[in-house]
């Protein structure tokens, strides 16, 4: 683990142990933007369940997956986007329309591209998942 970017190592452990087979994977350091990408995640159906466990240090996320991921990773550089831009930014790094989710920070917190377009805001592209 290289730990300059935690939250790509988070989804490339996530998407490891789904390649494997595995049902469940522990995330760890955990962190308060590794939560949210998660409940998103959660959210759109593509893991079970997450807790929190504190395990003294910076603690840790124990991850149940259901089966539904083909590939998770994070977006770098963290780029802008518009509302208008959510589009071509779906046609460059999800397979299909309507297949995957962009998960997006806003000022209404971490969500998907999805509801950022309903809510008509724009944001930074953290990750994308299908």
């Amino acid at each position: 683990m290289s730990l300059n970017d935690p939250l790509a190592d988070a989804l490339s452990h996530i998407k490891n142990t789904e390649r494997v087979g595995k049902m469940e994977c522990t995330i760890k350091p955990a962190s308060k933007l590794i939560g949210n990408v998660l409940s998103v995640m959660k959210e759109s159906g593509y893991i079970d369940e997450f807790e929190f466990a504190d395990d003294g240090k910076a603690g840790l996320f124990k991850v149940r997956l259901c089966g539904k991921i083909n590939d998770c990773n994070a977006i770098k550089p963290r780029f802008h986007v518009r509302v208008k831009e959510y589009e071509k930014w779906e046609k460059r790094l999800l397979p299909a329309r309507d297949f995957g989710s962009l998960i997006v920070t806003t000022s209404n917190g971490v969500i998907s591209h999805k509801k950022a377009i309903e809510d008509g805001i724009g944001g930074q592209l953290l990750a994308f998942v299908y």
